[in-house]
């Protein structure tokens, strides 16, 4: 088979320690080493990378403040369990049945896991970017904003901004500082907006001083953030949300049937 010729690229400049535990973040988001099991020996990873004891400790060190991996320094170190997770966004349109949870809750319970969401706060705003134009609205105007973080397992998980259409969110529990009943999927339906239609918009950033805090970050590790927008029968903006969770802890599961 004839070989192409192909572009080196720009070198890896990364101190070595990075680089190692990037390969190895990469194994385990991938399932190469999967959940519960034993990373290979100190031994084993010195001949693989070339590398010195301390340098492998360094980035064993790494993985264990990002939360992918235990134990300690002379004994063996294992891929936490239900460390990556799948979110499924369609779900999150999916209004909860009468007298059910919520359908991201109802899964993460399926998943074995504990989740809940922490109202911030919610009050009106100034919007601009992509916010104001996702919601036709200019620049500087103002939308109703509820603010809340999502805990799984105990553990910070995704920090979530919602913006609504004042005129929409006024005068309804949009605009109260407590959890809807049922979610903004069935309250937007009892206001006459029922969501017809969702485009998510996802793109990989360096986490804000905001959302590093509150996710309980470490490291320069990307983040996922989703801008979504929620549009109405009469394809009108009514919900546009931004989504912001640790981007080596997650990955999106999106389905498509053949048009």
């Amino acid at each position: 088979m004839k070989r192409l010729a192909t572009d080196p690229g720009t070198p890896d400049t990364r101190a070595l320690h990075a680089r190692i535990a990037a390969d190895l973040r990469e194994e385990i988001m991938s399932g190469t080493l999967p959940p519960g099991a034993k990373l290979p020996s100190t031994a084993r990873l010195k001949a693989r990378f070339d590398a010195s004891n301390a340098t492998i400790q360094k980035a064993l060190l790494l993985l264990k403040e990002e939360g992918l991996v235990v134990g300690r320094a002379g004994a063996s170190v294992t891929v936490r369990e239900n460390r990556q997770r799948t979110v499924r966004p369609a779900g999150s349109l999916t209004a909860a049945s009468s007298g059910g949870g919520f359908p991201w809750l109802r899964e993460a319970a399926g998943q074995g896991r504990a989740a809940r969401s922490r109202l911030l706060s919610v009050g009106p705003a100034e919007v601009s970017g992509d916010i104001a134009a996702a919601l036709a609205i200019s620049e500087g105007a103002t939308a109703m904003l509820r603010r809340q973080l999502i805990d799984v397992d105990g553990e910070p998980s995704e920090l979530v901004s919602s913006y609504y259409p004042l005129d929409l969110a006024e005068g309804t529990p949009l605009a109260e500082a407590r959890k809807i009943k049922g979610g903004t999927p069935t309250l937007l339906g009892e206001l006459g907006h029922s969501p017809r239609l969702s485009v998510d918009r996802v793109s990989a950033r360096i986490a804000t001083q905001e959302q590093y805090a509150a996710l309980r970050l470490s490291g320069d590790l990307p983040v996922l953030r989703t801008l979504r927008t929620v549009y109405d029968a009469a394809d009108r903006p009514v919900e546009v949300t931004v989504m912001v969770k640790a981007g080596h802890l997650y990955e999106l599961q999106y389905e498509f049937a053949p048009e």
